[in-house]
């Protein structure tokens, strides 16, 4: 009722915005926000389980995709630990010290949306591409033993299928745009935070924000030195990354040069 929110306000200190006394308002005004979030999620899923392009792999090709075949340095399930769950955590602790649910609610969302944005474009083109992995060779004939069409000379796999099929999504890199997504709007949002361009000449800041820059970029040089990726597909992957987390951030919080950059919008 009215009187009980009057109550709930009067208990909250002017300025604040908490999740008990704005929580329900704000969730309502952006239902439509995580409706579409979750469908993207659902899009994503589909575009990992449909089978991509094969792009020809002739004999004389084999040359550039001979690498070993060997486990990930970063594994699957760190990029979203690195890209989403860090970051949060950090919304999670500027919003206990500001009590600030806009900021909050604005910064997972977006970054949800950011990496999510990123992952359906991401997998999207490597359906669309298929470009095989530098280690394809081994994917393809994992006994060694290679077989080629004796007209098209084109490969006859005879290795695992899922194998096979994960040798054909190369480009783009999903672990570089996923971490450049996540890591690249972090990087935004502590430009705002911690006033970057406030002009009184504090540049050891600019240490803080390289940081989740610096990590997004090793997670990408990892697939190069894993023989997962070719250069091109980790340089893509990551200028995906990026723009989509900066489109992304600025729907929610204004330029971190402005006045009020270290705000959300309300």
């Amino acid at each position: 009722s009215s009187s009980e929110m009057q109550n709930i306000m009067a208990d909250i200190p002017l300025g604040c915005y908490t999740i008990k006394s704005h929580g329900a308002q704000i969730a309502r005004l952006h239902m439509y926000d995580w409706i579409i979030l979750v469908l993207l999620a659902v899009i994503d899923g589909l575009l990992n389980i449909i089978e991509p392009f094969h792009r020809f792999v002739g004999k004389d090709m084999m040359t550039d995709l001979r690498y070993p075949l060997q486990g990930n340095t970063v594994p699957f399930w760190a990029v979203p630990v690195i890209g989403i769950v860090l970051p949060c955590a950090i919304f999670g602790g500027i919003y206990f010290k500001k009590k600030n649910f806009y900021d909050l609610h604005h910064g997972i969302l977006g970054i949800l949306y950011s990496v999510l944005i990123t992952a359906v474009i991401t997998d999207a083109i490597k359906d669309g591409v298929g470009r095989p992995r530098p280690d394809f060779f081994w994917r393809c004939f994992p006994d060694g033993k290679d077989l080629y069409d004796n007209v098209t000379t084109g490969v006859l796999c005879h290795g695992e299928k899922s194998v096979i099929k994960e040798g054909h999504k190369s480009f783009p890199s999903g672990h570089a745009s996923w971490s450049f997504a996540g890591l690249g709007f972090l990087t935004w949002y502590l430009t705002g935070k911690i006033a970057v361009f406030d002009r009184k000449g504090h540049i050891a800041k600019l240490c803080i924000i390289v940081l989740p820059l610096l990590t997004a970029a090793l997670v990408a040089v990892s697939r190069v030195d894993d023989y997962w990726h070719h250069w091109q597909d980790v340089f893509a992957g990551a200028i995906i990354g990026l723009t989509v987390a900066s489109f992304c951030y600025l729907q929610f919080f204004p330029y971190p040069f402005d006045a009020d950059g270290a705000s959300p919008f309300y």
